[in-house]
């Protein structure tokens, strides 16, 4: 009976050293387990909302299989406003697998543009909150966060109507050059149209004209719209109202003084 009991005992023991065995290898295998983020790409889909890919490289060199991995993140402003989440799942990473994932985030401008026009003229940043969970050796669920920044580039920032020159056609029409100028800090090149409509000290519009606009990232763009008015009905001050379409979003209107 006595032998019994021992051979129990050490049996028992024997299994709890191999139980802590495992979790304490298993565990140690996290830090063989390489995440990476690549370069993200941007697309617009057909209903006009930005998706954000994110490829996410992983490398499991440790000991077990990870199962149940998820990435999931919430994009917010800094002011703790929710503009957009996503999440990845994969149901199993296996021993030695090298995969790549994307990591997608889908937001519409138009939220952005709700909070009027800061978002086009202005640099900022975004706070990302990213959850990761998964099971190591499909036993050990771990978890881990973390809260980081990222830059936000105006895709018109510093956005400058400069003073219009005025040149006499004929006896009734002149035409209005209004020199423009922005810098593209956005992440994409920036294509599309500024339309102005130029308005008297009385609030009549007088004219209007349009340009297409080519702004390739980080590049300053330099231009003008010319708009052919009656002579007549320029008289001292006035204001521009700018209006801006893009393939990605449309602004307006913007309004600004001039005389």
């Amino acid at each position: 009976m006595d032998v019994s009991i021992r051979m129990v005992s050490v049996v028992s023991a024997f299994f709890w050293v191999l139980l802590v065995a495992f979790f304490a290898s298993a565990a140690y295998s996290v830090k063989d387990l390489h995440l990476s983020l690549e370069n993200s790409q941007l697309s617009l889909t057909p209903d006009g909302c930005v998706v954000v890919s994110i490829p996410i490289k992983i490398e499991n060199e440790g000991f077990y299989s990870l199962g149940e991995f998820n990435l999931t993140t919430r994009v917010a402003d800094l002011n703790g406003t929710r503009i957009t989440e996503g999440s990845t799942f994969i149901p199993l990473i296996k021993r030695g697998d090298r995969i790549v994932a994307l990591h997608n985030l889908t937001f519409s401008v138009e939220i952005l543009m709700e909070k009027g026009a800061y978002y086009l003229f202005n640099d900022s940043s975004f706070v990302v909150a990213a959850l990761i969970s998964m099971k190591l050796a499909d036993a050990i669920p771990v978890k881990a966060s973390s809260n980081f920044s990222v830059p936000w580039g105006a895709p018109f920032y510093n956005f400058h109507l400069e003073q219009p020159t005025f040149e006499p056609l004929n006896l009734t029409h002149i035409m209005v050059s209004v020199p423009i100028s922005f810098e593209n800090h956005a992440s994409l090149e920036i294509n599309g149209e500024i339309s102005l409509h130029m308005y008297n000290s009385e609030g009549v519009c007088v004219g209007q004209g349009n340009s297409t606009i080519v702004a390739p990232q980080g590049a300053m763009y330099r231009g003008s719209v010319m708009l052919y008015v009656y002579a007549s009905e320029i008289a001292g001050k006035g204001f521009f109202e700018v209006y801006f379409s893009t393939s990605f979003f449309s602004y307006g209107p913007l309004v600004i003084p001039h005389g």
